[in-house]
């Protein structure tokens, strides 16, 4: 069937027609959109990755409207909202209850949130969301995770080892971090430097039931001339960490077994003593002092040759008279 061209020509305008309105449509989107796109943007979002149990943790929301009105700053937990901020009502802020939240609204604004007394629960993944006025009704958003620690009531503790050692020796210790959440990072040092990785047992963690850990690092190594330092001794150091809230460290300091020196003998006193005085010996010797004669000889045989030697001495007169003036001798004498 041929179409007249009357027809023709009013099929094609109602076409243009149609044609034209969507382009139209599709400049009009184009524009708003890129008016949303520039009338609003998220310039920072500080969620701090880690908090402390029991301390309180600041929540930043810095935006950019870039001519747009502000209609609302929402901030969610786990995809939970607990807190809204509209500047149109007043007052302009609004809590929602929520586990683990509790918001100090008196020091809370536009772009900050302070969350106090936190707890274990508190930990999660925090959004904020800002919305602009209309017509644009732009929406952005970003997020962070935070993590709430617990920290462990002492430092690390050392067990195991000895006052002393030796070269040969087995070095057995361990350290061990008391409760905490999440279980606390153990490292080894040996006089400074970090410990061998061939020397390290575990870790080791124990969960308590109101799920706290407890860690435990273990150090095994057999004792070497190289680990004792200048002055003879070893240090044993044990460093346990948590992110960057936690940093205690634990050390101790054991001895080296140093050889005795043996005993000097009798002799050798005596000899330096002799030596120390010269002549005393000689001295002792004739006096019988020290026990011992000069050849060699017991101080027994020494007196009893002494007291014989004077004995004879004292004999002699009366030996002598008796052989002079005795009848026999007179008789020899006269004849």
């Amino acid at each position: 069937m041929k179409l007249s061209p009357g027809y023709q020509r009013r099929h094609m305008a109602a076409n243009m027609g149609q044609f034209g309105g969507y382009l139209g449509w599709m400049l009009l989107c184009a524009l708003t959109c890129s008016q949303g796109v520039l009338g609003i943007r998220l310039m920072e979002v500080r969620i701090p990755m880690h908090t402390v149990r029991d301390q309180s943790a600041r929540l930043e929301c810095y935006f950019d409207m870039e001519g747009e009105s502000l209609y609302s700053v929402k901030w969610y937990k786990d995809g939970n909202e607990f807190y809204r901020y509209l500047p149109r009502d007043m007052p302009p802020a609004q809590v929602f209850p929520l586990p683990g939240v509790s918001v100090d609204i008196h020091n809370s604004t536009e772009s900050t949130v302070v969350l106090s007394s936190l707890n274990l629960s508190s930990s999660g993944r925090y959004r904020c969301e800002v919305s602009a006025e209309a017509p644009s009704f732009q929406t952005v958003s970003q997020h962070g995770d935070m993590v709430v620690v617990a920290l462990p009531g002492d430092g690390p503790r050392i067990t195991g080892g000895r006052p002393r050692y030796q070269v040969g020796d087995t070095v057995r210790v361990n350290c061990t971090s008391g409760r905490s959440k999440p279980a606390a990072q153990l490292i080894w040092f040996i006089n400074g430097e970090q410990a061998d990785s061939s020397f390290i047992r575990g870790p080791f963690s124990k969960s308590s039931r109101d799920g706290l850990e407890t860690s435990t690092l273990g150090l095994e190594f057999k004792v070497r001339p190289k680990h004792f330092r200048r002055n003879g001794d070893m240090k044993l150091k044990c460093l346990a960490t948590i992110a960057t809230v936690y940093w205690r460290t634990n050390e101790e300091s054991v001895e080296g077994d140093r050889p005795q020196k043996a005993p000097a003998l009798e002799t050798r006193k005596w000899q330096g003593d002799a030596a120390a005085a010269p002549g005393a010996e000689a001295a002792a010797s004739a006096s019988g002092e020290f026990g011992a004669d000069r050849s060699g000889g017991s101080a027994t045989g020494s007196s009893v040759t002494w007291v014989h030697h004077h004995l004879l001495l004292l004999l002699l007169p009366a030996i002598y008279s008796t052989l002079v003036f005795s009848p026999a001798s007179a008789h020899l004498v006269a004849r």
